[in-house]
């Protein structure tokens, strides 16, 4: 596990945390703008880039990151017959840079995530509240009123086994999110208006036994323990069903850790949102 030093006077670690060892995956289809905002958190780091739609566009990454782009020529260039497995024309053709990541860990987000501030103003790192979490335990079994013991400042309540204080490893890390809330098409239509701009501290485990919604558009996990089932289901152009590409890999990954005895949190460090899905793609 890699080490961190923090420089006085500054938020950043000087030696990033999993500096060697993570991969950033991104879907696009537009130019790279945003990254500028992540660059203190995301620059360390190597960056996989998926372009969907057309694979003639060109995308701009700005300069000083260090990253691959794969188009949609290189998806059937390098998987062949099998490159219809990956969804063209939707965010779920992450799963490639999942496929050729080489990393033990990977973070994922959405172009239209922006680098959210605390109460106090200060910018959040996401990335770096991930790798805490997947480096840190969850507790599964028996809730913890204090959320997250393992968190600097808290540890586990009266009345907490101590057979289960050693927790279990944790393999996925959801992150949430501020402003456009991910609300179903229906919902979304009858509460236009909607935002969520309430900001929470905390690190919640999702219980053993217990299915939920995943999203991949703020989402961090370790390959070695559960990549292969984060193949996002198919989805986008061709497909007849709609926006439940990340839900159906969220299900299976929950399965999955039933059977293993892996477990996966909710972080609620969050990015911000700054645009609503396409309804059309979302009615069914």
């Amino acid at each position: 596990m890699a080490g961190t030093v923090t420089v006085p006077g500054s938020s950043v670690p000087s030696t990033p945390l999993l500096k060697d060892e993570l991969d950033i995956v991104i879907p696009t289809i537009r130019n790279l703008d945003f990254l500028e905002m992540w660059r203190p958190f995301f620059q360390p780091y190597h960056l996989i880039i998926v372009q969907d739609g057309d694979p003639s566009k060109v995308i701009k990454v700005p300069e000083g990151f260090d990253y691959e782009l794969y188009n949609r020529n290189d998806i059937n260039r390098i998987l062949g017959p099998k490159a219809s497995c990956i969804s063209f024309k939707d965010s779920a053709c992450r799963c490639f840079g999942y496929m050729v990541s080489k990393k033990k860990y990977v973070f994922t987000i959405d172009d239209d995530c922006f680098v959210a501030k605390d109460p106090s103003g200060k910018d959040i790192n996401a990335l770096e509240q991930h790798i805490k979490n997947l480096l840190s335990p969850s507790t599964p079994f028996f809730f913890n009123t204090l959320y997250d013991p393992y968190r600097e400042g808290a540890d586990f309540v009266r009345g907490y086994p101590f057979s289960l204080r050693e927790g279990a490893p944790t393999a996925v890390s959801h992150g949430l999110w501020l402003n456009i809330p991910d609300y179903d098409a229906p919902t979304q239509m009858v509460k236009p208006r909607e935002r969520n701009s309430r900001y929470v501290d905390a690190v919640l485990t999702i219980p053993k036994g217990t299915l939920f919604p995943m999203c991949g558009m703020n989402l961090a996990f370790d390959r070695q323990l559960i990549g292969p089932a984060m193949y996002f289901g198919l989805m986008g152009d061709g497909q007849p069903i709609g926006r439940y590409d990340d839900m159906w890999a969220g299900w299976c990954v929950k399965v999955c850790i039933y059977l293993t005895e892996l477990q996966l949190v909710f972080t609620l460090h969050l990015t911000e949102v700054m645009k609503s899905s396409h309804l059309k793609k979302r009615r069914n």
